[in-house]
């Protein structure tokens, strides 16, 4: 009995582990439905500012709590979706974005990555063109002497 309890723990602990975990509290969850689907939707987008690269809908802090129940907020006060977010980025600046769109500043970092492959690419090339053309160096034969330790270590 033992075994087949230890054998489902081991074949259920990777499927329970990349299910996906909500933070959202029971208290937070809007009674429309509706409302509640574009919340979470919207969520899924913000960062929490806290954890950094962890959306509010995934993150336990109390500040992506405070962000969703102000989104929440938002959308029951009648804003779209676009006046939601944009009332938080104001509020938070566009750091808060999971996915900034590519304007003014942001667009050093959306070319940032393109730009470090075409260096890293020209780099690499160039090093390999200077490496084909860099003259061959002959290496001299062995002397007999060599050759008749070489033959000897290879008969052993």
């Amino acid at each position: 009995m033992r075994a087949l309890i230890f054998a489902l723990m081991l074949f259920a602990a990777p499927v329970l582990s990349v299910a996906p975990t909500w933070a959202v509290q029971p208290d937070e969850v809007l009674s429309d439905p509706a409302l509640e689907q574009r919340a979470r939707s919207l969520s899924k987008g913000l960062r929490c500012l806290v954890c950094r690269n962890e959306s509010i809908d995934e993150s336990n802090a109390s500040l992506a709590r405070d962000l969703r129940i102000l989104l929440r907020e938002r959308l029951v006060a009648g804003d779209s979706d676009e006046e939601a977010v944009a009332y938080i980025v104001d509020r938070y600046g566009e750091y808060v974005l999971l996915n900034p769109p590519a304007r003014g500043s942001t667009w050093v970092l959306w070319a940032a990555g393109p730009l470090m492959l075409l260096i890293a690419a020209g780099v690499g090339f160039g090093y390999l063109r200077g490496r084909a053309k860099a003259p061959s160096v002959e290496q001299a034969p062995l002397s007999a002497q060599e050759q008749a330790r070489l033959d000897d270590i290879l008969k052993r």
